[in-house]
């Protein structure tokens, strides 16, 4: 099956050298280039991509919100583009519904890698690297709520247990051996939490235990009166 993949940012010649490398690929077609978020977004229902490369700063329609656009719009999953100036800007494009990021000097094996990654459905950013810029960005931007989040109120103990674990940045084994359960089991949790909350993949579940209160921003526990 081939990989159908648009290529967007404002910078020809990167745009166009990650196009050469990815279509050098058997089984990968860059079957669209953009040079905004709106030829971007336009370019994903035209053609429909399974994974989109986003710059994060573009004219017109950024990267935020051309992906904000594709993810709610389309099944194409999207991987940024970045420089990872900014922990701000990194946040707003997970929060956003972003499978991933890359930094624009990225070498040639791992852009490959990773858009084979993000077609297979799985998360470019370990979650304990999107822990610590929810951490960083929660606790100065995000003060707590009074109460609890009414999103949690649809899973049961145990799977919010695993998405507090999920929120450490703990892997299906390591959670299997916390919970003294199996790892099918924890996978059927797992995907149980994703369903129930509407996320996309384990990446956006560590934000959400954030924004619901379920972790405290420099804690590995749940906050109290969330649990």
């Amino acid at each position: 099956m081939t990989i159908r993949v648009v290529v967007a940012d404002d910078q020809e010649l990167v745009r166009s050298g990650f196009s050469m490398i990815l279509d050098a690929q058997p089984d990968i077609e860059v079957v669209a280039e953009a040079g905004d978020g709106a030829a971007a977004v336009a370019a994903v229902r035209e053609h429909g991509g399974e994974v989109a490369l986003l710059d994060v700063r573009m004219p017109g329609t950024d990267g935020i919100t051309a992906c904000r656009e594709i993810v709610s719009g389309t099944d194409c999953r999207v991987v940024m583009l970045t420089t990872f100036d900014s922990d701000e800007y990194v946040y707003e494009a997970l929060h956003a519904g972003a499978s991933g990021f890359l930094l624009k000097d990225v070498r040639r094996d791992d852009l490959v890698h990773a858009v084979r990654v993000v077609s297979a459905g799985e998360s470019l950013l370990a979650p304990s690297v999107a822990r610590r810029l929810v951490e960083a960005y929660t606790r100065t931007s995000a003060p707590p709520g009074s109460g609890p989040d009414p999103r949690l109120a649809a899973l049961t103990v145990r799977e919010r247990e695993t998405l507090l674990l999920l929120a450490r940045g703990l892997s299906n084994a390591e959670i299997a051996r916390e919970l003294v359960v199996s790892d099918h089991t924890v996978k059927t949790h797992v995907g149980n939490v994703l369903a129930k909350m509407g996320l996309r993949d384990r990446v956006q579940a560590v934000i959400c235990a954030y924004e619901t209160g379920l972790v405290r921003a420099g804690a590995a526990e749940p906050a109290p009166g969330r649990w």
